[in-house]
């Protein structure tokens, strides 16, 4: 027996990677120029497309593995869909499955130019755990992540699998007592820009109150009037008058003074 060499294949001492083909994939955050690609809570993987063709059938599923730090060295492929790890145990198990896809929902076709989507996974996003058990449930923060895509068949066998992602890290908030709002910490040229918006503010007010003035001072105050209309004013013919003396007026007729003209008679 000492000159016997037992030569023992890799499966079995590793069952659940017997079969299990490595594809070399790896998983990676979306080229697309995309706002928020990666949040606090999200990120946004792009999709296998042909990744997984000629290695799976019909009726196969294609899981997403997520895996914190450290994780991923520690994770084994499930060898029944009763051992696939779920979302709500994620905190405990430090990994979980989500996101099952059938061969046909990856074509390889561009579905850009189908439906004008643009060809990602959302993983996160799923804040209504609509997938139960397997819910795409928001991550937790601040450790990283990893991800593999891995192919099991219908009977939760694992039959093929791609690499572990480089590690992705989630954006992390500010609580908003610890934003600085004091203005000694800006800088020059953020103080004189707001100097310049207050002042030129204060002119545009300025000149809304003048022209308001203006516009509204005719409705309190009427125009000056014309001379000749002024109270105190009085318009008339120009005369000259004569002095008469008081002995001389008392015989003359009635009609007749001088600057008056005759009064017509009545008689025939």
């Amino acid at each position: 027996w000492d000159g016997v060499r037992w030569l023992v294949p890799l499966s079995a001492l590793r069952p659940e990677q017997g079969l299990c083909k490595r594809i070399p994939y790896k998983p990676q955050i979306t080229a697309w120029n995309l706002e928020g690609k990666v949040t606090a809570t999200t990120f946004s993987l792009e999709q296998p497309r042909c990744v997984f063709d000629g290695h799976a059938n019909a009726k196969d599923t294609i899981w997403l593995v997520v895996a914190f730090t450290n994780a991923s060295r520690d994770f084994r492929n499930p060898q029944t869909l009763a051992d696939i790890p779920v979302s709500p145990r994620m905190l405990t198990d430090r990994h979980f499955m989500t996101l099952p896809l059938s061969l046909d929902q990856l074509p390889c076709e561009d579905p850009v130019g189908i439906s004008g989507s643009s060809p990602l996974l959302r993983v996160g996003n799923d804040f209504g755990c609509h997938q139960q058990p397997y819910c795409n449930v928001p991550l937790p923060g601040p450790h990283k992540k990893y991800v593999k895509f891995l192919l099991m068949d219908v009977g939760g066998a694992p039959t093929a699998e791609t690499e572990w992602s480089d590690p992705i890290t989630l954006h992390q908030g500010k609580a908003p007592s610890s934003i600085d709002t004091w203005p000694g910490r800006r800088s020059g040229c953020m103080i004189v820009i707001a100097s310049i918006l207050s002042s030129l503010a204060g002119l545009l007010l300025l000149a809304f109150l003048a022209a308001s003035t203006v516009r509204f001072s005719s409705l309190w105050w009427p125009k000056e009037a014309p001379e000749h209309l002024r109270i105190g004013s009085f318009m008339g013919k120009r005369y000259v008058t004569h002095h008469i003396p008081p002995s001389e007026a008392a015989t003359l007729p009635v009609g007749c003074e001088p600057g008056l003209d005759p009064l017509p008679s009545l008689s025939p």
